[in-house]
């Protein structure tokens, strides 16, 4: 889940370093995080529940993609600073960011060629068509490119009672383009090119996540103030969102099309407590509730990140200073150990490994499904092994003056 993916060097001011390496720690924190809710994905386990430790296995991951959306408006705010190729830029990495998506990266999911029947547009597909539509916002005056993200994160849920009429309206033959176009923009679900396919699995839709990536773009302007001010403006905005959430949420006021319940049933059958309800907000699309959720405390504390020291605070840096490469090569690496731990567990290989599971048959075989131990210990595998090849790949890019290293 790439940002720019990597923050543009900025002048070397004792306050730039220190808030490009909070947006490091960020950075690196969520790429570590991220990897254990696709190391869930091939133990078997689901990702809402019903245990609280499933639960929030799988919630402490909702903060990954947020922060790499916003943070990658972040990095074109600081690039555009020191290029004036920004708008070339985007759209090249853009398309090249969907081109691995749809190719690479599906491969890497799969371990299968059917592209013909299932293809996945995830976190890095959105991250680089909105990387295309941002090379026109860019354009505008920052305060402009501002509300135009703000406005479509805080009212894009306006359409939740519409939706079910637009779907029930569409016409799969007429203007069927148009349709799924539309469809893309605005809704997660599948989409289907042909009568023999491809299938097109929409994770995350345009909207809202060009808000948030337009919105992390003028956030760069905050960064760029004095380390006092913009504490201050951090915390307003960090602590004003949590506040907004916990009364939208709370009322079930606005913001999001799944209220939550005292008492529910999840997905799974079983009952759900009122605290994992009131947390389980949309993700697909994502709510303004989702994003008021993890955003805020994002924001919030990004202040009290400028000065972190220590060895733990270096190696998360690290990882956030090459997350594509983290993001790209992480995915295979787990795919091939849950290989080995079903032939030590099982005897044999599950073919349920080879199918189209991240969305397309979820269901394990009966005699597969992990611990949550055996999650983390994988997870914990896959970290130490990124080590060494992430901090070589780190200096490279630090000393390098290669331009193809800009799209890595």
């Amino acid at each position: 889940m790439s940002t720019t993916l990597q923050t543009a060097p900025v002048v070397a001011t004792p306050a730039s370093i220190s808030r490009i390496a909070s947006i490091d720690i960020i950075r690196g924190a969520v790429m570590v995080i991220m990897a254990i809710d696709h190391v869930r994905v091939y133990s078997g386990l689901p990702a809402g529940g019903p245990t609280p430790g499933i639960f929030f296995t799988r919630w402490i991951t909702h903060f990954c993609a947020p922060a790499f959306i916003f943070l990658a408006g972040t990095s074109i705010f600081f690039y555009a600073r020191k290029h004036t190729d920004v708008s070339r830029f985007l759209i090249i990495r853009g398309l090249w960011l969907i081109f691995l998506e749809l190719t690479i990266l599906r491969l890497a999911w799969t371990f299968n060629l059917d592209f013909a029947h299932y293809e996945m547009a995830g976190v890095i597909w959105v991250i680089g068509c909105c990387m295309i539509l941002m090379a026109g916002l860019v354009k505008l005056p920052l305060p402009v490119t501002a509300a135009i993200g703000v406005i479509i994160i805080a009212a894009h849920n306006l359409m939740d009672p519409h939706i079910g009429k637009l779907l029930g309206g569409m016409d799969a033959n007429k203007f069927s383009a148009l349709w799924k176009i539309c469809y893309i923009g605005f809704f997660a679900g599948p989409v289907q090119f042909g009568p023999n396919g491809p299938n097109l699995i929409v994770l995350y839709s345009l909207v809202p996540w060009i808000g948030v990536m337009a919105a992390g773009y003028a956030f760069g302007k905050v960064l760029s103030l004095e380390p006092a001010r913009r504490k201050q403006i951090c915390l307003l905005i960090g602590l004003g969102g949590v506040a907004l959430f916990l009364l939208l949420r709370g009322f079930n006021l606005y913001g999001d099309p799944r209220p939550w319940h005292r008492s529910v049933i999840s997905n799974n059958g079983a009952p759900m407590p009122a605290l994992l309800s009131f947390l389980n907000c949309t993700k697909y699309p994502a709510s303004l509730n989702f994003l008021l959720m993890t955003l805020g405390p994002i924001i919030a504390v990004m202040p009290f990140l400028e000065s972190a020291r220590g060895a733990l605070s270096r190696v998360i840096a690290m990882f956030g200073r090459v997350p594509f490469f983290f993001y790209v090569l992480h995915i295979p690496l787990i795919h091939a150990l849950a290989l080995i731990v079903s032939k030590i567990r099982l005897g044999y290989v599950s073919p349920w490994l080879f199918t189209n599971h991240p969305m397309g048959n979820p269901e394990p075989p009966d005699g597969y499904t992990w611990t949550l131990p055996l999650l983390y210990s994988v997870w914990a595998i896959t970290i130490a092994l990124f080590y060494f090849p992430c901090r070589r790949f780190a200096e490279v890019k630090a000393t390098s003056r290669a331009s193809w290293l800009r799209y890595i």
